[in-house]
């Protein structure tokens, strides 16, 4: 565990042969070993499931060859293998984490699975190696309830057989639930290590050097008049039509199972896809966007699921990444006054706490939380009239969290805000009022006040 810029990634990078450690040594059965690749780790029985989507497959390849990526790499598989023996074999590798993929599903470019799929393809190939330790970097970031708990039962077998496990998660559920010993780092130091049985308040003091503020602290609001009404909506084609209001100075959780229709939802209200059925209002006006950039003109603000796919450009500096949609603010008469881009960067990176060496440092130099504030603050220097986040504290410690979520609290006045997230406890740490999609369609809406943890449970899997 640790906050994000604590360094957990960079040692996960060490043990997986992606960089050298500037100091110190690997020691396998107490030996001294030196990885000059991946593959050199990898020989050595360690196999790693990294953090970001981005790392886990490659963009033009079909699903069977991703699956089979580390044997390619390897020289396990030759250069001539027909379409049939290659759809066998990544079939075996999907079967060793319960996937059932069709002959078509196989030959799909991998582009075209949703990032918990794509995740899944990650965790088959590794475990479809036999590790001796295996490293898993916030390995459900991206997956439903029900995908987390097969990954559970998996890496409870594993551990019975004699693989180690270096298992990095901010969700204390998942430690409580799987941890044999939990090892704290801060500032890329190690500050403790503890063994069961633990105590949830220490570990996040031990994580911040601080004790977070209880979700019951949070005071609620009530939303104001209504910003957007969806009248008649269908997210699905086969979905039941539902009515829908988001208000003025109200945080709206929207949650609901991978797949239930949420990212859809706010797709539809940024432009990147078409409801099912049903309109939408803004303002009382019609709201029907056919491109991000009529719902931005329109004050409608994004930030997607995925930031190292569809939010962040990776080489650019963090300056350039955080004014990106609102560059005009610093144009005059064609030139960019990069003084004052630079001034209001370095108010952002303050007012959100972004920890960094300054505007010009390169996005990818941030840690993954670091690099999320940097895609939310994007969007706090045109104050949106809607403000929709989806998923937005994946990969995120709970200080990063709780950055994040004041300032989405702070908006208030006339802006509508809404945070899609598959975790329960996410949504009540940040909302005002709390809908639950299943489905595709609205199950449950109630006050976060008035809201238990069972009970939305519960509505998430149909059984409202």
């Amino acid at each position: 565990m640790g906050a994000n810029g604590a360094g957990k990634s960079t040692l996960n990078k060490l043990l997986a042969g992606v960089l050298a450690p500037d100091s110190g040594s690997v020691k396998i059965d107490g030996e001294p070993v030196v990885f000059g690749s991946p593959l050199d780790a990898r020989h050595a029985g360690i196999e790693t499931v990294h953090q970001h989507a981005s790392e886990w497959t490659v963009p033009g390849m079909s699903v069977a060859e991703n699956l089979l990526l580390d044997r390619f790499a390897g020289g396990e598989v030759g250069g001539w293998v027909s379409a049939r023996g290659l759809a066998e074999r990544a079939a075996e590798v999907a079967e060793g984490l319960g996937l059932k993929l069709s002959r078509t599903a196989l030959d799909d470019d991998v582009t075209q699975l949703s990032v918990s799929e794509r995740q899944l393809v990650a965790l088959a190939r590794a475990l479809a190696r036999s590790p001796r330790l295996l490293v898993l970097d916030e390995p459900t970031s991206a997956l439903s309830a029900t995908e987390a708990e097969r990954l559970f039962g998996i890496v409870r077998r594993l551990r019975e057989h004699g693989v180690a496990i270096l298992y990095v998660s901010h969700r204390l559920g998942e430690i409580d639930e799987l941890a044999d010993r939990v090892a704290v780092l801060r500032d890329g130091a190690l500050v403790t290590t503890v063994a069961r049985p633990f105590e949830r308040r220490a570990l996040v003091e031990a994580m911040l050097g601080e004790v977070a503020a209880d979700i019951e602290a949070i005071e609620r609001r009530t939303g104001g008049d209504a910003v957007v009404r969806l009248e008649g909506a269908r997210v699905f084609e086969a979905s039941e039509p539902f009515d829908l209001e988001l208000r003025a100075g109200e945080v709206l959780g929207l949650t609901g199972l991978i797949g239930a229709g949420k990212s859809e939802l706010l797709g539809a209200l940024f432009g990147t896809r078409p409801l099912a059925a049903g309109r939408i209002l803004l303002d009382g006006d019609e709201l029907a966007p056919r491109h991000p950039a009529d719902a931005i003109a329109r004050g409608v603000h994004l930030v997607p699921e995925d930031r190292a796919g569809q939010s962040l450009l990776p080489l650019w500096s963090v300056r350039a990444n955080a004014t990106l949609a609102a560059l005009r603010r610093w144009v005059r008469r064609g030139l960019t006054r990069v003084g004052a881009e630079r001034h209001d960067t370095e108010a952002m990176i303050d007012r959100l706490g972004v920890v960094c060496s300054g505007p010009e440092a390169p996005i990818e130099s941030l840690s993954g939380g670091n690099q999320q504030k940097v895609a939310v603050g994007r969007w706090l220097f045109d104050p949106a009239r809607v403000l929709l986040l989806d998923e937005p504290f994946r990969g995120v410690d709970l200080g990063a969290r709780r950055d994040i979520a004041e300032q989405l609290r702070e908006l208030g006045g006339n802006h509508a805000v809404v945070v899609a997230s598959a975790d329960v406890d996410e949504v009540l740490e940040v909302a005002d009022r709390i809908v639950v999609l299943a489905d595709g369609c609205v199950v449950a809406d109630v006050p976060a006040g008035e809201a238990e943890r069972g009970a939305l449970t519960l509505a998430m899997n149909g059984a409202a």
